[in-house]
């Protein structure tokens, strides 16, 4: 029976530091060194049952409360009949406060409740992305798990500015502006869990879209040796990690775990020896012991500015959060031709897509092929679990070694399909690490040929 069932509110608990469950002639309580005897005397004559009591530590007591109430969140389908469409929007917004805790119901106001819901929501069915979209009638309200978008609610679209406003509220942005994109940020509380939340606007036929991305960082794993790398891949990554100089590039588009590879291989450099330095667009989660800087195009710090500031600042290692334009990629070649090394992204299909991208930006050859040191290549599917159903997702990877051969091939101009031709008789691809994945029944063909179809 959980704590909803004897009507205790997340934040009683908290306070009192109890955790209760009611069986039909005995009351357990769950306690810490704080709980005062004054409270469980209470309960006790509250409920007129025996008791059975049992004293834990703090950090398992606040993970049990978290779960417990996670459990019973009030589902955003129950709330969405609550929401006052006809709510004064600015007296709403400026009578809102900011929310610390996603399971402390102590505020009632519907849209609260409503959003509280749909994030508790969100965080509970593993989604990456909160997709707000109105249309003419209604509000879509879709969650991407696992790559894949479902749509989990459809209210009246007149709900969407109170909606918009409480989220431009608690991200820091202009509710008044409702003209051009804006992005903003929040970090929320879910029990003992904290979740950064990337916020962006953009104006569209109907009203404002919103898009928010879920930043976990408790769930974050950061293991290289968890990606999803053959073992035989792991070790070059590492090798190339400890290298004093050099490129480490890894391409793939939006949502295939580029930043998790790069973070991966920053923690595992992360030993207090180094300065480790990053310039990014935006910081995705806050690493101890690293210095992170944000791109701000509006006061006109780009990448290749951070890059150059950054390198001012005696790094070892450095990472671009993505090589997008000639300017970044010199910077990022001299910078490792110098002494550094440095780990970045840039958006393509496949790994020798990258070196061909760095070509036509304008990049001498002769300096990529003297700079780059390996270009990884990757994309996210979903796993097989126990049942046969696709839950969670792992990496599928293609590593490239840019050894003399390909240095060859890339000072003498030759085109994409040679290099790739002279890469893949040493070096598995995309699909072959795919099909592996599926003979070890990790992933399944199907699963495997949707995520690599803009591949072929």
């Amino acid at each position: 029976m959980s704590n909803e069932d004897i009507d205790l509110s997340y934040k009683y608990c908290k306070d009192n530091q109890v955790l209760l469950e009611k069986e039909e002639n005995l009351l357990s309580i769950k306690c810490t060194e704080d709980t005062k005897i004054s409270a469980i005397s209470y309960l006790q004559k509250y409920f007129d049952l025996p008791l059975n009591i049992s004293k834990i530590s703090f950090q398992d007591f606040n993970k049990a409360l978290s779960e417990s109430f996670t459990n019973n969140a009030s589902s955003s389908e129950d709330l969405i009949q609550g929401v006052d469409e006809n709510i004064d929007l600015d007296s709403l917004v400026s009578n809102l406060p900011k929310t610390e805790d996603l399971l402390d119901d102590s505020n009632e106001a519907p849209v609260i409740r409503l959003i509280n819901a749909i994030l508790s929501e969100a965080i509970k069915d593993g989604a990456s992305d909160i997709h707000i979209e109105p249309y003419e009638e209604n509000l879509a309200i879709r969650f991407r798990v696992d790559g894949i978008l479902k749509e989990k609610l459809n209210p009246n679209s007149r709900i969407a500015p109170l909606l918009n406003a409480r989220i431009k509220v608690m991200s820091n942005l202009d509710i008044a502006e409702r003209r051009v994109p804006q992005d903003g940020r929040m970090s929320l509380k879910l029990g003992e869990k904290w979740i950064d939340i990337r916020v962006s606007t953009l104006p569209s036929s109907f009203g404002e879209r919103l898009v928010l991305r879920l930043l976990d960082k408790a769930d974050a794993s950061l293991d290289l040796r968890e990606l999803g790398m053959t073992d035989e891949m792991t070790k070059d990554y590492l090798d190339q990690l400890k290298s004093t100089s050099g490129i480490i590039l890894v391409t793939g588009p939006t949502g295939s775990g580029k930043t998790t590879t790069l973070y991966s291989g920053l923690n595992y450099l992360n030993d207090q020896t180094r300065n480790i330095l990053t310039v990014e667009d935006p910081i995705e989660y806050a690493l101890e012991g690293i210095g992170q800087t944000q791109v701000n195009n509006k006061v006109g710090l780009s990448f290749a500015k951070g890059l150059r500031a950054i390198l001012r600042q005696d790094p070892d290692v450095v990472m671009v959060g993505e090589i997008r334009d000639k300017e970044t990629a010199e910077t990022a070649i001299q910078a490792s031709l110098t002494g550094h090394l440095v780990l970045s992204t840039i958006h393509t299909n496949d790994a020798v897509g990258a070196i061909t991208r760095l070509v036509d930006m304008g990049v001498e050859p002769y300096l990529l092929a003297s700079s780059v040191k390996m270009v990884i290549a990757q994309r996210l599917v979903r796993k097989i679990d126990d049942e046969q159903k696709l839950s969670g997702r792992i990496g599928i990877f293609e590593m490239i070694k840019i050894d003399n051969d390909i240095k060859k091939l890339i000072n003498e101009n030759i085109d994409e399909d040679s290099i790739r031709n002279n890469a893949f008789k040493k070096y598995i691809s995309l699909s072959k690490d795919g099909e592996s994945k599926v003979k070890q029944g990790i992933t399944s063909d199907i699963e495997l040929k949707r995520v690599l179809k803009e591949v072929e």
